[in-house]
């Protein structure tokens, strides 16, 4: 069983401050001028599929230097609130897995199938904040 993997995007026409640029490259590991290239492009994707701990991370060192950024969940596509709150687990939606199992939802408990016969699959109803 695998979580959920998530985006982090660069929203909106981003700050060309070096704090901005220091932020980029060090989420995205590019090179001084791709990081400049990506800040130019936004709205743009900074970071793609990746784990929800690293995509909330990344997400907040790109907000601290100024740069709008939002975090979006692979299985639904929905945005993620900048507050970093869960969201509503109701229209989160997966063919693959139970909504209990993605981590950008409010759910604690899960009831599936593999949950229910050999108890709660490591890390799929716990979140990093509980």
């Amino acid at each position: 069983m695998e979580d959920p993997q998530f985006t982090v995007l660069l929203t909106d026409a981003t700050p060309r401050g070096p704090a901005a640029l220091r932020a980029v490259r060090a989420v995205t590991n590019l090179s001084l001028w791709h990081s400049r290239q990506l800040l130019d492009s936004a709205p743009a994707t900074a970071r793609e599929d990746i784990p929800f701990d690293t995509a909330i991370a990344a997400a907040r060192q790109l907000r601290q230097a100024g740069v709008p950024a939002a975090v979006q969940c692979g299985w639904c596509r929905r945005t993620l609130p900048d507050d970093g709150t869960l969201v509503d687990p109701g229209p989160c939606t997966s063919r693959y897995w139970p909504t209990a199992h993605c981590q950008a939802n409010t759910l604690t408990t899960c009831d599936c199938h593999w949950c229910t016969t050999l108890g709660p699959y490591p890390g799929h109803t716990t979140h990093p904040d509980a």
